[in-house]
């Protein structure tokens, strides 16, 4: 059984209900997160706190919550969860109004939901071992404020069904210039001649944890080049590698593409030094 955290108690998650008039609810007015964790050991808990308060800050929803408040409960949800391999979801919607009208009330609390669930051991740098992955392309629907961790999550979802029903594990997404934003539920990556490249930050694509603390973590080593640029169709279709990173994937080799090969169809051996540099500092973060 579950132990999640509604609003200032801890409960079985079976016990945990919010009003049909919260906001999340109603119109998905809320930021999330999602924090990976290890044998008690948070990843990237900082860098996922932040990007909650600069999501909260973004929408309007004021909550006067310190880190240390919501380390306090991290890690009292993975003590009361058994502390194996687990997510920690966190959720802030704008709370429950007595109406359902669109523009912000006042007046209203926070709504904050938490509960942990049991996600996979972590992935290892091992090309025998390595989940290759099979994605689709489309056209990038989705509204024009993805850096926006926001509960409202429909468009992700449509764009990841579209693969799914094709028998693909991700949707590769792309704009109306066909440039690569990211993907329904993870950032993107090409390598070219040892080369690593992925699109820049901007509005069309989330500021990933995964991906912040990759780039950080390749440019500490210096032996692998990295560049932020936009990144055409072409490109992806005629790259050496690709990947998908996210916070339970981790660094995730792509090997094929709209039924097509990526690169030799193999997992690539820059994919292996990336994952093997991201294993062992993804903990410093």
């Amino acid at each position: 059984m579950s132990i999640a955290y509604l609003d200032g108690s801890y409960m079985p998650i079976e016990q945990a209900k919010i009003s049909p008039m919260d906001r999340g609810f109603l119109f998905g007015d809320g930021i999330y997160e999602v924090v990976p964790s290890y044998a008690g050991k948070m990843v990237g808990f900082g860098p996922h706190i932040a990007r909650m308060q600069n999501g909260l800050a973004a929408v309007g929803i004021k909550l006067d919550w310190s880190e240390d408040n919501w380390a306090e409960l991290c890690n009292r949800l993975i003590n009361e969860n058994g502390a194996g391999n687990l997510g920690i979801y966190l959720h802030v919607s704008r709370g429950a109004d007595s109406k359902r009208f669109h523009a912000f009330p006042d007046n209203i609390a926070p709504t904050v939901f938490a509960y942990a669930f049991e996600i996979a051991p972590p992935p290892v740098a091992d090309k025998a071992l390595a989940k290759a992955y099979k994605v689709s392309t489309t056209r990038d629907l989705r509204w024009e404020r993805c850096h926006i961790k926001s509960t409202a999550l429909l468009g992700n979802v449509l764009h990841f069904q579209h693969g799914y029903e094709r028998g693909h594990d991700e949707t590769l997404l792309f704009n109306a210039n066909n440039e690569l934003t990211e993907a329904s539920a993870c950032n993107a990556f090409i390598v070219k001649d040892g080369k690593v490249i992925t699109p820049p930050l901007d509005n069309q694509l989330l500021p990933g944890i995964t991906r912040h603390i990759l780039l950080d973590v390749l440019r500490r080593d210096g032996s692998i080049a990295v560049e932020e640029r936009s990144v055409s169709m072409d490109e992806v279709l005629n790259a050496d590698e690709v990947w998908i990173t996210s916070s339970s994937k981790e660094v995730a080799p792509v090997t094929q593409i709209d039924g097509k090969a990526v690169g030799n169809g193999e997992v690539g051996e820059v994919w292996l030094a990336a994952q093997t540099l991201y294993s062992a500092g993804k903990f410093d973060y």
